[in-house]
């Protein structure tokens, strides 16, 4: 996760890399480009995975969000899930702005677990309009994900 990234009911809570201050980016302006409120500075668009820690976070996120979001449903002891990180990593990396990548630990939040019948970890699914478009399991090479993601929302997510 973003060091300095979390999720509120309203978007997502960022920090500023030239302030510090925190600013919140609305769930339906992702994809734009946005001011810090204090010094004015462009933010970076969302260029890591993000933790989510609660079903009602996801909900609103997923409900809200102005670009397709890549949900990683994973756990710390699976070492599959391990090895996919550091390609969703690259994923989120060269899709920031297009995309948001996030991480839902199926231990810490198993109701999101049950409530999309996750039975194998890693699973990815996209959701875009707030609802899922598509679902893979299995751990693959960021180039496969990002081909998962294209083919799933062609019109959300650009060429890496």
């Amino acid at each position: 996760m973003m060091a300095n990234t979390s999720i509120d009911d309203r978007g997502l809570i960022v920090s500023c890399p030239d302030c510090g201050q925190k600013n919140r980016v609305a769930f339906e302006r992702l994809g734009d480009a946005t001011r810090c409120g204090h010094c004015k500075r462009a933010l970076p668009a969302l260029g890591e995975p993000v933790d989510v820690h609660s079903s009602a976070d996801f909900d609103r996120l997923v409900a809200h969000a102005s670009v397709p979001v890549v949900v990683d449903y994973w756990a710390p002891w699976c070492g599959p899930c391990r090895m996919v990180a550091p390609e969703l990593k690259k994923v989120a990396a060269r899709q920031a702005g297009s995309v948001l990548v996030v991480k839902v630990n199926t231990d810490e939040v198993a109701e999101l677990g049950e409530r999309y019948g996750i039975r194998s970890i890693p699973t990815l699914a996209v959701f875009g309009g707030g609802k899922e478009v598509a679902r893979s399991a299995g751990a693959r090479p960021a180039e496969e994900i990002e081909a998962f993601i294209r083919q799933a929302s062609p019109a959300g997510a650009r060429r890496a």
